[in-house]
């Protein structure tokens, strides 16, 4: 089954599992970019970001190739106020049509919470009921943990 892992990551959390996956998998990657970078530090980080993902925003992303061929997909993003982060809203947007009939699991990376409420706004979004897999993850790369290592193992197996 030919598999691809799309994903957005700001601080290299989201980046950093996608990485273990398509290694794992043997998947393909597609990092969405937004046009204009969101901040990364301080209080703008949490604000606009967090501002973006509450209104549901859609922001213009640098160009991407996505297969047609490709039979599951598997989205990964940061958490934002309980939100998927704003380049996935616009991914499916922008996809829709090829999103539907395949193989959909997702996965998120957080520091606090709220990843099963962004689960539910994706399922929405996506317009399915339910996801192939699911699996978050508490900031992998910056703080590593025999948990999150379990959490990404299980997930790998489900997936294969």
């Amino acid at each position: 089954m030919k598999k691809v892992i799309v994903y957005y990551s700001l601080e290299g959390n989201t980046e950093y599992i996608a990485d273990k996956l398509a290694e794992a998998l043997g998947a393909g990657k597609v990092r969405l970019v937004p046009e204009k970078a969101y901040a990364d530090k301080g209080f703008a980080k949490y604000f606009w970001g967090g501002k973006s993902a509450v209104m549901a925003e859609k922001p213009a992303l640098k160009p991407y190739e996505l297969d047609t061929d490709i039979e599951e997909i598997i989205i990964g993003f940061p958490v934002w106020a309980s939100n998927v982060a704003p380049p996935i809203r616009t991914f499916v947007s922008e996809n829709r049509e090829l999103l539907k009939g395949k193989r959909i699991s997702a996965f998120a990376c957080q520091g606090g919470a709220g990843a099963e409420k962004a689960f539910g706004k994706l399922r929405s979004l996506l317009e399915i009921d339910d996801f192939y897999g699911t699996a978050v993850f508490f900031d992998p790369k910056d703080r590593p943990s025999e948990e999150n290592e379990m959490r990404l193992n299980s997930f790998i197996e489900k997936l294969r």
